[in-house]
């Protein structure tokens, strides 16, 4: 089984920065692409970043410039430098892991349980 523990999250100021951390575990032989997600309140989950194995990135639109993702391979963690944020970047972030071989079997999607980001004055 694939577990995601995401932290980092918390109450910023606009224009702050929070740095978000991801880790897998669960005897993880390799993971394809990993990413965060975000949903705020009324709203659909949205990708925010995302991440392949070999390095290739992905970014929304809106946290472009802003938002820096970045992955260990051999630790099985992942990253989301978020600077300059704003409130609507304010969500509940999910870490998310595609494609996960492991000791007991094939995952094709795992999630985080999610942790809050609140930016506010």
């Amino acid at each position: 089984q694939v577990q995601l523990v995401e932290s980092g999250g918390g109450l910023v100021q606009p224009g702050g920065s929070l740095r978000l951390s991801c880790a897998a575990s669960g005897s993880i032989f390799s993971i394809n692409a990993m990413g965060w997600y975000r949903q705020a309140p009324g709203k659909q989950r949205e990708l925010v970043a995302a991440i392949t194995s070999g390095g290739s990135t992905n970014y929304a639109d809106s946290v472009k410039g802003r938002f820096t993702i970045s992955r260990d391979n051999a630790k099985n963690t992942m990253n989301l430098q978020m600077n300059r944020l704003k409130p609507e970047d304010t969500a509940v972030y999910y870490c998310n892991a595609r494609s996960v071989v492991t000791a007991g079997g094939f995952y094709l999607d795992a999630w985080g349980q999610g942790t809050l980001v609140t930016v506010s004055s």
